[in-house]
């Protein structure tokens, strides 16, 4: 099973990837990931990407379809769950003639949809430990003492881009830019559109409920 995960910052899309990985036994693979293991590894590919990230500019489409090859080609099985990519049309036209190359089509791409004060919400209550990296959320998940890591003992931080401005423009950016995927993949038949406003359970069974599992 191939599967692509759509959805704004907030909803939910780690958690049920997460979900998915381990019930289905799928390889997550996040962007977000592959750029931060190639930079640690100090790989030819993570070198470029860091100039790219430390002056706080957006990583090229072929820079990034570049590591997603090379991240898949490491798969024998070709179950995987991607998320984070494509996130513009010419990654999603890259990503279709890649797979057609290697015989391994997308099964399916899921559109997680929020509404957008839902959004707002669950990102602004956001806090991690800087510490651990334990997450937490000042209404869904608080830890036992407020403000402080249930499991170091750290004071919480909020992330900079986790501010009600920031995460507003965030939206705004996947609106403008991410949004046009939905179209895309509806035109190809292999969209599903999931109501991300519930709990993380009924999410999950929208989800397989969609895919007839």
């Amino acid at each position: 099973m191939r599967l692509v995960l759509l959805g704004p910052p907030g909803a939910g899309k780690g958690t049920q990837a997460k979900k998915l990985q381990q019930k289905f036994n799928l390889t997550h693979i996040s962007t977000g990931d592959i750029f931060r293991a190639n930079i640690k590894n100090k790989t030819e590919l993570g070198q470029e990407v860091e100039k790219y990230t430390s002056a706080g500019k957006l990583v090229p489409d072929a820079l990034t379809i570049a590591m997603l090859w090379d991240r898949l080609d490491q798969e024998k099985e070709k179950n995987f769950l991607l998320d984070g990519f494509p996130r513009t049309i010419a990654q999603a036209d890259a990503l279709k003639e890649g797979l057609a190359q290697r015989n391994c089509p997308l099964d399916a791409v899921l559109s997680i949809e929020v509404d957008e004060t839902v959004l707002v919400e669950r990102l602004a209550g956001r806090r991690t430990c800087p510490q651990c990296g334990a997450s937490y959320h000042v209404q869904d998940a608080p830890p036992k003492h407020e403000g402080i890591c249930d499991t170091c003992g750290s004071e919480l931080v909020q992330r900079p881009d986790d501010t009600r401005e920031t995460v507003q423009n965030r939206i705004d950016v996947y609106r403008r830019q991410t949004e046009p995927l939905v179209a895309y993949y509806e035109k190809e038949g292999i969209l599903f559109h999931i109501n991300g406003n519930q709990s993380v359970d009924a999410v999950f069974d929208a989800i397989q409920s969609a895919l007839n599992l």
